[in-house]
């Protein structure tokens, strides 16, 4: 599953995605198109499962958000705080065209490639 949210989070890390969600309230295509290219990456998810994933992740780093505001040290973390930190703060684009150099998407995109590839053998679907 961590595979899936990466590739998720990679996706909407891609400017175009990015503008398309910035204000809109009808998201319905903005998240089949998300689905599409997760297809391509070889994860099955309908575009409702990539809306709720999507707000979740969103919901859950303001509510850390708010609490570390008011503790002022942060007492717990969420999976995959920075890349969407990275997302939310849109941090200008790097050299490798992701702004947060300390980012696991950097590598991550490689990384993920490979693991398609381990997981797809493991599963006997062509690579």
């Amino acid at each position: 599953i961590d595979n899936e949210v990466r590739a998720l989070i990679n996706i909407w890390s891609d400017e175009k995605i990015q503008q398309m969600l910035e204000g809109a309230t009808r998201n319905k295509e903005i998240f089949e198109e998300i689905a599409r290219r997760l297809m391509k990456r070889g994860i099955d998810r309908d575009w409702k499962q990539c809306r709720t994933k999507y707000k979740n992740l969103k919901y859950e780093y303001r509510a850390l958000q708010k609490e570390n505001e008011h503790l002022g040290n942060p007492r717990r973390k969420m999976r995959f705080y920075d890349e969407v930190d990275c997302i939310l703060r849109r941090q200008p684009l790097g050299p490798s065209g992701w702004g947060c150099e300390s980012s696991s998407l950097l590598s991550g995109t490689k990384d993920f490639n490979n693991e398609i590839k381990h997981l797809n053998r493991m599963l006997k679907l062509p690579v």
